[in-house]
């Protein structure tokens, strides 16, 4: 069993209504983030159903997955890959394998799956040059990488990197970085407000207003409100 295999598994569960609707949801219209992406129309919860059953096929036909033109192949290549990593004693080899193929993390629901649990875990007690190196990218996905992947570090009560980095966005041009760091702050302060609302003190004003939207989600509304409208940057 391999790429044709699961080509035909993901076609016996395509769902048309699906397959009209998620261009539009992942915004694959000329000029927009996604643009050119194809969609068979198969749910999340299928796709992992496939990826499961097809763990131990081989790293040339999880290659053919990961550059496939439908999203849903491609998805199901990197569960493949994070399964792997996860039951496998020897992490490098899996992620060198994501290093080497990363250009094909390149939808935001991708990023989220692989970025915190694969990468950010592999990296969790490495330095922060490849996350530096990564925000640099002209690549919006993987400058959104870089910041999903110090999740792990966030949940270790390690705030430094996320929060050099959400400095560093502040001034990104994309709409998709500022929400996810917005996340990613947010996750900051649901285990120390107090260090998230003095960033917010410090950087709100030149914060786009998404960002801080996200990132205030679960604080106070009065305290989240000030800060809204003291933001400079409207929301995109």
């Amino acid at each position: 069993m391999g790429y044709d295999q699961i080509k035909k598994d993901l076609r016996s569960l395509a769902n048309e209504e699906k397959r009209k609707f998620l261009p539009k949801f992942f915004k694959t219209g000329k000029g927009e983030y996604g643009e050119g992406d194809k969609f068979l129309g198969v749910v999340v919860p299928d796709i992992k159903q496939v990826a499961a059953k097809h763990l131990t096929i081989e790293k040339k036909e999880i290659t053919k997955l990961l550059y496939s033109q439908w999203h849903e192949e491609r998805f199901c290549g990197w569960l493949i890959v994070l399964n792997n990593f996860n039951k496998s004693k020897n992490k490098e080899e899996w992620y060198q394998f994501t290093l080497k193929n990363i250009k094909q993390i390149n939808n935001w629901d991708l990023v989220d799956k692989i970025a915190p649990s694969l990468i950010g875990i592999y990296l969790e007690k490495k330095p922060q040059k490849q996350f530096l190196e990564w925000s640099n990218s002209s690549s919006l996905w993987v400058r959104r990488i870089a910041i999903m992947s110090t999740w792990p570090k966030i949940k270790n009560n390690e705030f430094n990197l996320t929060l050099k980095l959400a400095k560093k966005y502040l001034k990104d041009p994309e709409d998709l970085i500022h929400k996810a760091t917005g996340w990613m702050l947010r996750e900051i302060g649901k285990r120390d407000e107090e260090v998230l609302l003095h960033f917010m003190k410090k950087n709100h004003k030149n914060m786009p207003r998404i960002m801080v939207s996200y990132a205030l989600e679960r604080v106070d509304k009065e305290k989240k409100q000030q800060f809204m409208l003291k933001s400079s940057r409207k929301i995109n």
